[in-house]
């Protein structure tokens, strides 16, 4: 018996959370657009089998997809993000051992298990999540992860129960004789390019290369990939994530923003919203950043600019991020520019009770009263809704510099207003 690593990645996931609330759209074919409802960023099998491709633009399709039946949606990533919770709270029910690796995949570590166990477990994790959270999965099973996301691979692509364990030897170097080095997990554009110099070509001669060779060509992390093709881990999970060292908060604009007073609320909006995960995540900031950037794809005057600023402590407050952001704003921006995108980024970030007190922040009973307005925000937020209680700096009602979200589904999940009325 031996320690194996399970991939579970959730299949078309932006697809598969909208058709959790939809039932009517299963079969159908569906594609799910990036922010402004610009480009297809998730397609349905259906909507892959009629030629709709990653990435490209939906005005150019428009036609097309009400000629073919395509149901589309804006992205909804309030949904997104809570149902991948769901997700990954089920998966940590069957394993101590886990990593997300991102929001729709997963590595599990089970130990000591026999391969019948093993594939029984793997079956047994597709059932229940999709019962439990509507959401079908697909698992890739072997000893290392980079095996393991090679597996998962296969459980998508063939035809059977979505599961697929690499074990046997001669299976595994048929399967990596068969897959390019670009493709292997961690071997990026570059890498690929410089073995295929080399003659290397398959996942198959990577993993025959002499690791001195491999050293010298790719480092270390590059021999850590070609070791675990050959069964030996040297990838562990990351339990926990490495500390954030920056916050980034930006949208590009529904409409290309002149005013001044327009762009002051998109900063106000995006301040708010970046200092609440700073303090979900319990950090704070020694620095704040804001960029402007007009639409380099349109044939018109350009300007970009970006500037940070250090703050005189580090702090989550709303209140002490908020000037000096806007101050930034003001300082950058120019009249007569067309913008299409700003953005917010917190740096120097540090857990918040790691920090060293400064004569320059508020003590005392002015920081008490600052610091409780900051959680009742936050509650009211919590229980009513983001944005119900904000800085009146940021405006009210809808924006030209909203992001577009004409075809978004409901929050079903996270917004009181919206939850699914039964009948």
């Amino acid at each position: 018996m031996r320690d194996f690593y399970l991939m579970v990645d959730c299949n078309n996931f932006y697809v598969s959370c909208e058709r959790v609330f939809a039932p009517r759209l299963e079969g159908k074919p569906v594609v799910v657009l990036s922010n402004n409802d610009g480009c297809v960023i998730a397609r349905s099998h259906e909507a892959k089998a009629l030629g709709i491709v990653m990435g490209e633009p939906a005005y150019k399709r428009e036609t097309f997809f009400t000629r073919n039946g395509v149901h589309v949606f804006s992205s909804n990533y309030a949904l997104y993000g809570d149902m991948s919770a769901r997700v990954m709270q089920t998966l940590a029910r069957f394993a101590d051992e886990t990593e997300v690796y991102s929001i729709d995949e997963c590595f599990l570590l089970l130990r000591g298990l026999g391969t019948p166990s093993l594939l029984d477990t793997a079956r047994e994790i597709r059932r229940t999540v999709r019962e439990w959270t509507g959401i079908p999965v697909c698992v890739g099973l072997a000893r290392t992860k980079t095996l393991a996301k090679i597996a998962n691979r296969l459980a998508k692509k063939q035809d059977g129960d979505g599961v697929r364990l690499l074990e046997d030897e001669a299976d595994i170097d048929t399967v990596l004789g068969g897959l390019a080095a670009g493709d292997i997990w961690g071997i990026g554009r570059k890498s690929a390019h410089r073995l295929r110099d080399h003659g290397v070509h398959t996942a198959l001669d990577l993993k025959g290369q002499a690791d001195d060779w491999i050293r010298r060509q790719l480092t270390v992390t590059g021999l850590r990939t070609a070791l675990e093709l050959r069964q030996i881990p040297c990838i562990a999970l990351e339990d926990t994530p490495p500390p954030a060292r920056s916050l980034v908060c930006s949208r590009s604009f529904g409409t290309r923003i002149e005013s001044l007073a327009s762009l002051e609320e998109a900063v106000s909006a995006y301040v708010q919203r970046a200092a609440e995960k700073l303090r979900r995540k319990g950090l704070v900031a020694g620095a704040v950043q804001v960029f402007l950037e007009t639409n380099r794809f349109q044939p018109e005057p350009q300007h970009t600019a970006s500037r940070c600023r250090a703050l005189p402590a580090p702090t989550a407050n709303t209140l002490d991020l908020h000037g000096p952001a806007l101050e930034i704003l003001r300082d950058i921006h120019k009249p007569g520019y067309k913008y299409q995108k700003t953005g917010v980024i917190l740096l120097d970030l540090s857990p918040a009770g790691n920090r060293q007190l400064s004569f320059l922040e508020p003590h005392g009973e002015e920081k008490t009263r600052r610091d409780a307005l900051m959680r009742v925000m936050d509650r009211i937020n919590t229980v009513h809704g983001r944005g119900s209680l904000t800085l009146a700096a940021s405006g009210l009602g809808k924006k030209s510099w909203h992001m577009r979200q004409e075809r978004r589904s409901p929050c079903y999940t996270t917004s009181w207003a919206e939850l699914p009325l039964v009948r």
